[in-house]
């Protein structure tokens, strides 16, 4: 398989999975199909992750976490420096899945594959050719 298509599925699977989860947040899924269904029981699931981190700023934690996730998608999505993108998302989920296993232990970060696509996100960090991505046109306009 060509090199940019394997590259085209890494940024468009990495992103979609950040905003399957902010949907998830944010109750756009069934009940039955659903992780968290709501806000609350998402900051309530950050507090059981952090359990370290005072309660007060767990909702600012869990705001920032979900920002990340969506500017992160946006970048992979349109393919805006990607690179930089890729790294950040590695390093989030790699974030993730330690303080699963912190808080859970090593079983929930394998089975949501968490350190599976932390290393799809750096090896797509390494990926330095172009293919539908607006960091292409910009480049090619400099």
């Amino acid at each position: 398989m060509n090199i940019k298509y394997i590259k085209l599925f890494l940024r468009l699977s990495i992103a979609i999975g950040f905003l399957s989860a902010v949907a998830d947040r944010f109750g756009l899924y069934a009940k039955e199909i659903s992780v968290w269904g709501n806000w609350n029981a998402f900051v309530d699931y950050t507090q059981q992750m952090n359990p370290w981190v005072p309660e007060g700023i767990i909702p600012v934690l869990a705001i920032l976490a979900t920002a990340l996730e969506v500017v992160f998608a946006m970048c992979l999505l349109i393919g805006f420096k990607t690179q930089l993108a890729a790294k950040f998302s590695g390093i989030l989920l790699l974030i993730f899945g330690v303080s699963m296993i912190v808080a859970f232990g090593i079983k929930p970060a394998l089975d949501y594959s968490v350190f599976g696509v932390s290393a799809a996100a750096f090896s797509l960090s390494t990926m330095k050719n172009k293919y539908v991505e607006i960091d292409g046109f910009i480049s090619k306009e400099n």
